[in-house]
């Protein structure tokens, strides 16, 4: 009895690969052997970089804090402390927005982080 090989199934296969690697360069395009490997690499960069790209945008968010913070004459470390202190509970990215966007609301937060951080020295000197 012959070898059934499905071909249809296997020439589907085949073509959806080369369909993803389009626009690789050279062989990685154009012949399957080579585009299959140059395909799961990209799947797995682009799962692994879908995590990363979470930790970017945080590094991304603080450097943009700690700049503005900076012009107000404060750390982003003693920031931080004074938001906890002043029970402000925004996050990171908003705070970006708000430093970029919105000067004044977020020069009224430093203010009010300022006033939290000089309460807990006076506490803590008491």
């Amino acid at each position: 009895m012959p070898r059934a090989t499905n071909s249809p199934a296997s020439r589907k296969r085949r073509k959806r690969t080369l369909q993803r690697a389009k626009g690789f360069r050279g062989f990685r395009s154009k012949l399957f052997r080579y585009a299959k490997d140059a395909v799961r690499k990209a799947m797995t960069y682009e799962y692994r970089d879908r995590k990363k790209r979470k930790g970017q945008f945080r590094r991304l968010w603080t450097a943009r804090i700690n700049a503005a913070v900076r012009n107000e004459g404060i750390t982003y470390s003693r920031f931080i402390e004074g938001l906890k202190a002043a029970g402000i509970e925004a996050d990171r990215k908003i705070l970006s927005d708000l430093a970029i966007n919105d000067a004044a609301a977020f020069s009224a937060i430093v203010a009010q982080v300022k006033k939290a951080l000089e309460a807990k020295a006076s506490k803590a000197a008491a």
